[in-house]
């Protein structure tokens, strides 16, 4: 079970979430601007390489929440748009927390758009999903 769309899913939102290409970023890029640009929703959300994907993406005025961002290692956008919100775990054992400051002020963001929550890389516990739910519905 993916536990992000399905919380989501539980508090009504419609969620599009397309396969992404495991192996080929590029592939995995094209298949997430096609989904964007057929579906135009109001927040893009992505997490770990999703979050990457995301990140690159020409996304309008979609609010968009990061996790765990992947940025360094995936495509190439060095910054974030106003009014991301970037959730993140010092615990992450997978992309360092630091990767979270470092977007954070290369965007010149808001110290508020970084909240630290969880306590693993997945960000799979209630709490994590509570603020993940929230950062999504934020308007």
């Amino acid at each position: 079970m993916c536990e992000k769309p399905t919380s989501l899913r539980s508090l009504g939102h419609a969620v599009i979430e397309p396969a992404l290409d495991h192996d080929d970023y590029e592939r995995a890029l094209e298949t997430a601007q096609a989904a964007f640009d057929a579906s135009q929703p109001d927040v893009v959300a992505g997490s770990s390489r999703g979050g990457a994907v995301a990140m690159n993406l020409r996304n309008g005025h979609a609010r968009l929440v990061r996790l765990c961002p992947a940025w360094r290692k995936w495509g190439s956008a060095r910054t974030a748009k106003p009014g991301t919100v970037i959730l993140h775990s010092r615990g992450d054992d997978v992309i360092p927390f630091e990767a979270s400051l470092e977007l954070l002020r290369a965007s010149g963001l808001p110290d508020g758009a970084l909240v630290e929550v969880g306590t693993a890389h997945r960000l799979a516990a209630p709490v994590a999903l509570e603020v993940f739910a929230k950062a999504a519905e934020a308007r």
